[in-house]
């Protein structure tokens, strides 16, 4: 583990707290950081330049959002995936699955290098019910995974040739190989455990570096892993519930952190008197990559 402490500092950013803050993004193009409140079925944003905030109702809980085309978000909500129209907030279905499980809701989410998104359902009772599913621009899905309880930590290398994936429950962070086809995942191999910290892994992602930073929702803590699988760093978070991971600013140095202040399911409930918030993590001494578009080329 790397002894180099780099001196950080922790900043909230939002007043308004979230029960359930999720999968932050950051759009360079209109220099703002997206993110969801799941159980108040909102998606948010936060314009750092301008100090503005807003927001859009979302018809059901909200999992996971990634950056379209055309002024749009993709977004993993209860039932299935959606477009959503950032300049009309109407919500457009690109893939519900026939016939829909109630017992199930999409969670995490992420937009891989090749522009197409993936989303993982889970169980509304961590039942292994999830399933781990593709969508194409075109509409064509592929069904990658399924018997997830929590589908959790996904993103990508920085090449795209790697994927990261975890059902939190195991406490397992697990890489495949991956690229532009539509060939089924093969055998991953294991790449962190995270049961020696005590947490199960929730959101994650990928700096400049090709090295994986992840939320320890559990302990209040933030690792970041090597390629190679490595502890190479291991920080505190803003607040005891960190929940998901993006890096943004206009120079991709700020490492955006969204948390949890009651999950809506009794598993997650904090104490911190700013659980909720969003925050962000200067001074890191890394930087992100730009999050691709779906749809994008």
């Amino acid at each position: 583990m790397s002894t180099i402490v780099p001196s950080i500092t922790r900043v909230r950013i939002s007043e308004t707290a979230d029960n359930l803050g999720e999968s932050p993004v950051w759009d360079g193009e209109t220099g703002r950081i997206y993110w969801v409140d799941s159980v108040s079925c909102l998606v948010r944003y936060h314009a750092p330049e301008t100090g503005e905030f807003g927001q859009w109702e979302a018809p059901s809980m909200v999992g996971s959002i990634g950056l379209g085309m055309n002024n749009t978000l993709i977004c993993g909500l209860f039932d299935g995936l959606y477009s959503l129209d950032l300049a009309t907030g109407a919500f457009t279905p690109r893939f519900v699955p026939d016939p829909t499980d109630p017992l199930v809701r999409f969670n995490d989410g992420k937009v891989d290098r090749f522009g197409r998104y993936l989303c993982g359902t889970m169980g509304i009772h961590a039942d292994p019910r999830g399933t781990l599913y593709r969508l194409c621009e075109n509409g064509e899905t592929d069904m990658l995974a399924n018997g997830i309880r929590i589908a959790n930590t996904l993103c990508f290398s920085p090449d795209g040739e790697t994927m990261y994936f975890a059902d939190s429950l195991d406490r397992k962070i697990r890489a495949y190989k991956y690229g532009d086809n539509r060939e089924p995942l093969t055998e991953p191999r294991m790449f962190a455990d995270t049961e020696i910290f005590a947490s199960g892994p929730d959101g994650a992602t990928v700096d400049a570096e090709g090295f994986l930073w992840v939320a320890l929702v559990q302990v209040g803590r933030i690792a970041r892993f090597a390629p190679d699988g490595r502890l190479d760093r291991l920080i505190a978070a803003p607040t005891d519930m960190p929940s998901c991971l993006a890096f943004g600013g206009p120079d991709l140095s700020t490492l955006y952190v969204t948390s949890i202040k009651n999950s809506g399911s009794g598993r997650a409930i904090s104490r911190h008197p700013h659980a909720g918030c969003l925050y962000a993590i200067e001074g890191l001494g890394v930087k992100g990559l730009p999050e691709t578009r779906f749809g994008q080329n």
